[in-house]
């Protein structure tokens, strides 16, 4: 064995030791310190001093904290997600806006076709009131021997439209010109729109 392995041997004990008498020594403080009181207090501080010029210290001048780093490494992470979050919050409002502007232009095309609509509607209604307002007159103003054959093709409930629009005197020539049948069904059809009409 050479000089050197046998100087070796006994650093590394001395090394193991120091460990040692530093753990006793803090075990020791531990102790005094449960049993509390003043005097334990300061027994444990003075143990604790004994132990400090034994130990290594933990980090050298320019190191920086293992700790420390995590923390800051998770403060970093935590922003990019933040900032990732606000990005893609931002995108979210913009499409909402976006799609806020459509609704507010599709329902204003709906209002002006709505109004296009009824405006459209109330020109048919007044077109359909013209047309048989004009084709009523000529019934009316049709020999009645030439409008009852007319008046027997139609349906029953048509006809009877059309005569309730007719001057009395015009209505009752056709209707004594149609087949009693027709006349008949024609009648009650008549009968039955003026009975829901009030009296009053």
């Amino acid at each position: 064995m050479s000089k050197q392995e046998k100087q070796e041997k006994p650093r590394r004990r001395r090394g193991t030791r120091g460990v040692l008498w530093v753990i006793a020594l803090m075990l020791g403080a531990s102790g005094l310190l449960r049993l509390g009181g003043p005097v334990g207090h300061a027994v444990a501080g003075e143990v604790l001093a004994m132990a400090e010029p034994e130990a290594e210290p933990t980090a050298r001048a320019g190191d920086a904290d293992p700790n420390l780093v995590v923390v800051l490494a998770e403060l970093k992470e935590r922003e990019v997600r933040l900032s990732a979050r606000e990005a893609a919050l931002e995108n979210r409002l913009q499409a909402l806006a976006v799609a806020e502007e459509q609704i507010s232009k599709n329902l204003e095309a709906l209002t002006r076709a709505e109004e296009e609509l009824a405006a459209t509607m109330a020109l048919a209604d007044t077109a359909a009131e013209d047309d048989l307002a004009r084709l009523t007159a000529v019934y009316e103003n049709m020999k009645p021997k030439e409008a009852a054959p007319l008046f027997s093709a139609m349906d029953p409930q048509f006809a009877a439209g059309f005569l309730a629009r007719m001057r009395p005197d015009a209505a009752a020539a056709i209707l004594s010109g149609l087949e009693p049948e027709s006349a008949y069904a024609i009648s009650v059809i008549l009968a039955g729109r003026n009975a829901a009409v009030p009296t009053n």
